[in-house]
């Protein structure tokens, strides 16, 4: 408020306008009740530690809807970059990290909290668990691909350069909206990079204890990396099936032998997809739906099973024993003739010679 002040031509001292607000009741003392924390001095080099916040506030004063201002400060200069989004996304994290790397370069280590954009909650599969494949979310995944490392910070605390940034710009840039009549994400934008940011940085902006920028060079494939990527396997019919979308591959990949293999569908930010094996892209078509399985004529009808015909009375068949219970129950069953009773056993007959009945079935004596 001194400073607007003094551009209209009062100066005031901001101690003197910090006691009017007092005295007014516009502004509260707020003392908290204090915890230990051990200082963490500054990065020497630039580039070598980037934190990155969201920072949820009325940046309209109700002109608008409520929105998040992602914020990256530099750990050893407090050099800033920030955008306005929505909401706080892995896509508004994936845009105003472009445009950082696009000005400065890759920068060593990111430092996040953990939300959910950045550390995964589930668990990794027990395949991952052996292969020693920790479980990454989207962003996690890309700055392991890119070789940023990516810190989690344990409270909102540890990374207390960026909160108090944010702080900072609640106070002042929620005033420098009002005063230049912005109410739309576009202008405050547009707003940022050509005038705000700028002022900003040369009141805040500091020199770094070592004069060499660590950033590293960009990759061409930056757009391909910061995007979103799942593992499908290739059917049978070398189809590929990813978030309700069907994609036929091409032919002339028959010598890779895809069929049961694992491929990659990346969908990048600007809405195109892409599939590749093992760093190579693939070619391919959209299909307009599922396809269907291919019309096959109706089968002929079964033939029918011969019935079983039935040995006579007087079959030879039937003379055996084993034969005749078999017969006769299936006669039964039929409804046809029963089995005629079996004859009764021989008597002795005037040779001399006796029939004795054992166990196991009759035999002759002598």
């Amino acid at each position: 408020m001194a400073e607007e002040l003094a551009k209209a031509g009062i100066g005031v001292d901001h101690d003197t306008v910090r006691r009017w607000l007092l005295a007014a009741g516009k502004r509260t003392l707020r003392r908290r009740r204090q915890k230990h924390r051990q200082w963490r001095e500054r990065k020497p080099y630039f580039g070598a530690m980037v934190q990155l916040d969201g920072s949820h506030h009325d940046w309209f004063e109700g002109r608008r809807g409520k929105c998040v201002l992602m914020v990256m400060v530099d750990d050893a200069t407090n050099r800033l970059r920030a955008r306005f989004f929505e909401a706080e996304t892995t896509r508004a994290s994936y845009d105003v990290l472009t445009g950082w790397v696009r000005k400065h370069g890759l920068p060593g280590s990111l430092y996040v909290d953990r939300d959910s954009i950045y550390r995964c909650e589930g668990q990794p599969r027990l395949a991952d668990q052996l292969a020693g494949r920790p479980l990454r979310t989207q962003f996690g995944r890309a700055m392991a691909q890119l070789g940023v490392e990516l810190i989690l910070a344990n409270s909102p605390q540890a990374k207390g350069r960026v909160e108090r940034m944010n702080g900072v710009l609640q106070d002042r840039l929620v005033k420098a909206l009002r005063l230049a009549g912005i109410n739309d994400l576009a202008s405050a934008n547009r707003f940022l990079d050509q005038t705000y940011l700028r002022e900003f940085q040369r009141l805040f902006a500091r020199v770094a204890a070592s004069p060499l920028d660590v950033h590293r060079s960009v990759p061409r494939n930056l757009d391909e990396v910061l995007s979103w990527e799942a593992e499908r396997v290739v059917q049978r019919d070398w189809t590929v099936a990813c978030d309700g979308h069907w994609y036929q591959l091409d032919r002339h990949h028959e010598a890779l032998s895809l069929a049961g293999r694992k491929v990659v569908v990346r969908t990048l930010r600007d809405g195109r997809v892409q599939l590749a094996y093992r760093g190579g892209k693939l070619q391919w078509r959209k299909l307009p739906g599922r396809p269907q399985p291919a019309s096959r004529p109706p089968a002929p009808p079964a033939a029918r099973p011969r019935g079983a015909v039935m040995p006579g009375v007087n079959h030879p068949w039937r003379r055996w024993a084993v034969a005749k219970r078999i017969g006769h129950h299936r006669d039964a069953r039929a409804g046809g003739d029963a089995l005629p009773p079996a004859p009764p056993p021989a008597r002795a007959t005037g040779t001399g010679k006796k029939t004795t009945t054992g166990k196991k079935g009759a035999f002759l004596i002598s």
